[in-house]
């Protein structure tokens, strides 16, 4: 079971999963990225997948399309990680070179 928590900080939107991160929750994920893509003067949306255990290829898919849509609007698009399964599927996908990567809060974080 996945859930899905939209916060604003500043001008940045963050979007907070926490549980498995598949095709599951694609619907979800779809209106919590439309209305983040809403929200008013924002610069940057951070997904943060400090809590999710796992994720699969479809998990990686959609957050291409949120960075597809999110360039359209010229928001940056960048992801919370920690070390574990969720780094290592970003790294296999070479995500760190399609999204700024940022460290848990108080960690190191992927160096390029």
């Amino acid at each position: 079971m996945m859930t899905i928590n939209i916060k604003q900080d500043g001008d940045t939107a963050v979007l907070a999963l926490n549980g498995r991160f598949d095709f599951s929750i694609h619907g979800d994920f779809k209106n919590a990225r439309d209305e983040v893509l809403q929200i008013k003067g924002i610069k940057e949306v951070t997904v943060d997948l400090t809590n999710v255990q796992y994720m699969d290829s479809s998990a990686l898919g959609m957050l291409l399309i949120l960075r597809e849509n999110a360039n359209l609007s010229n928001l940056r698009v960048s992801l919370r990680s920690t070390e574990g399964f969720v780094q290592q599927v970003l790294r296999v996908a070479n995500f760190q070179n399609i999204f700024t990567i940022l460290p848990e809060s108080g960690s190191a974080g992927i160096c390029g």
